[in-house]
């Protein structure tokens, strides 16, 4: 496997904040100087974005070996065409899996793309955490979020946290970020409490679904920053 495109051990956690639609949001993440912009390609999310749109959104954005953020896309259990279509749109650095993705599958993709992989998986309970194991020699980096409530329709945490106290002392095989509840006002907590090496919000930064406040995402990076 090769090395992450990220270094961990950075002197405040890696920021990615996901779910941009539109140039409002996108300018603010950017300005900010955060270290990951995330768009989502899958269709039931109200944060979702065709690759035509995502094209048009990146224009003009710096690329990351000019100083700009990398660009994550977000897929649920995508087949190799949804992939392809991006693909052939935009450049992405990094891909996120955040379904029922087996270990073989996102083994499979990261060969078949060329891509560092980001798998997203759910926390619940000290038994989730011991399950990490299985993705840490296929992932370049993992994504710990909330489990979906029971009548969820979408996966991740629906702006719900886990229990933080789950990662005290906890050591992961392969970089990782935490996700799911976080907001300006509980970024620093959570931090503090983890020690995540990276931090990744969508909703806690909105105004509206979908729709990213500028002053939120500059509250945010500030917190993590100031940490």
């Amino acid at each position: 496997m090769s090395a992450p495109l990220i270094k961990t051990g950075m002197s405040a956690p890696l920021i990615k904040i996901c779910g941009l639609t539109e140039e409002d949001g996108l300018d603010a993440a950017v300005e900010a100087g955060v270290d990951m912009i995330g768009f989502v390609f899958f269709p039931r999310s109200p944060r979702a974005v065709t690759p035509a749109q995502a094209a048009e959104l990146l224009d003009g954005v710096p690329y990351p070996d000019e100083g700009g953020p990398l660009r994550v896309g977000l897929f649920v259990d995508p087949d190799d065409a949804t992939l392809e279509a991006v693909f052939n749109a935009v450049r992405l650095d990094l891909i996120q899996l955040h379904g029922n993705e087996t270990p073989e599958r996102v083994e499979a993709v990261r060969f078949e793309f060329g891509c560092e992989v980001m798998k997203a998986l759910p926390v619940g309970g000290p038994a989730d955490l011991a399950a990490v194991g299985a993705y840490a020699d296929v992932a370049d980096r993992l994504l710990l979020d909330a489990r979906p409530p029971a009548d969820a329709d979408r996966p991740g945490g629906n702006a719900q946290a886990f229990d933080w106290s789950l990662l005290e002392g906890w050591e992961s095989p392969v970089p990782w970020m935490l996700a799911g509840g976080l907001t300006p006002e509980t970024v620093e907590a959570a931090v503090r409490l983890t020690n995540a090496p990276g931090v990744d919000v969508s909703s806690g930064v909105e105004r509206l679904p979908g729709i990213k406040d500028p002053e939120r995402i500059a509250r945010f990076v500030r917190a993590v920053r100031g940490v």
